[in-house]
């Protein structure tokens, strides 16, 4: 068979970040529930159900209407959050009732950090450290697929998975949520984020203890993914210092089998 990589792409478009959390949730039920099983569940479903029970709260405060029934499609609710189209529906949802009521809705990156918080924090409340690994396992998987997925993508425009092509076919896109710089080393990428959209939340909600264990682990899983060569240096966190800082080194391959 011929190439049939199509002349003129240079790279595709972003992951929706529906998708990206449908993936996060998956990732993480799975891995709380092969560790603690029935009881791993529930703790993911009473998360889900602190992040419902806030919304419900927000939506009545900040309309006034204290009695109002809502609308369950705008609620984020556990057995919605495992689908991208679900997740999709619902957060379009309850931005159309924010909408309605002349009010800024959470941006999909905050919601999937509030989720991933309080999840966190119930597993974690439940299972103690183990729960804390659960849960940074569950990130670990979910970063490896992104970085096949990238892998993918870089092979879809006929690039190899190697250094250079990583951020130019990274998955997910950069809005002016992120505030961050990119400086390309000869071996190695550096970049310093000084504004994170889920860091912020995490700090708006005092959970930056339940949100760092994301940081923990997804870029290293990701790169992981798309090469296992591949490794970050993040020796900086916006949840600490203030800023995340990164270095992307691949290592040598002959070096890398002794």
């Amino acid at each position: 068979m011929g190439n049939s990589v199509k002349k003129g792409i240079e790279n595709l478009e972003p992951v929706s970040m529906f998708t990206i959390t449908a993936k996060l949730m998956t990732h993480v039920l799975t891995s709380v529930t092969e560790r603690f099983g029935d009881e791993g569940k529930a703790a993911v479903e009473a998360g889900v159900r602190r992040v419902t029970e806030e919304q419900v709260i927000d939506l009545r405060k900040r309309t006034g209407q204290l009695e109002k029934e809502l609308d369950s499609s705008a609620l984020f609710r556990y057995e919605k959050l495992f689908d991208a189209q679900d997740v999709e529906h619902t957060f379009n949802e309850y931005a159309k009732a924010q909408e309605e009521e002349g009010l800024e809705a959470f941006t999909i990156y905050a919601m999937m950090a509030k989720l991933f918080a309080h999840v966190s924090k119930c597993v974690v409340d439940a299972f103690g450290e183990a729960g804390q690994e659960a849960m940074m396992n569950g990130v670990g998987t979910f970063g490896e697929e992104r970085g096949r997925d990238i892998a993918r993508r870089a092979a879809a425009v006929g690039k190899p998975n190697t250094m250079d092509n990583y951020l130019s076919n990274y998955d997910m896109g950069r809005s002016d949520l992120f505030e961050y710089e990119t400086l390309f080393h000869p071996k190695e990428i550096e970049q310093t984020f000084t504004k994170c959209a889920f860091a912020e939340q995490w700090k708006k909600d005092g959970m930056q203890e339940y949100g760092i264990l994301y940081c923990h682990m997804i870029d290293p899983s990701i790169a992981k993914g798309f090469n296992p060569n591949f490794e970050v240096v993040h020796d900086q966190y916006v949840l600490k210092e203030g800023v995340c800082h990164f270095r992307f080194q691949m290592k040598d391959e002959a070096q890398n089998e002794n």
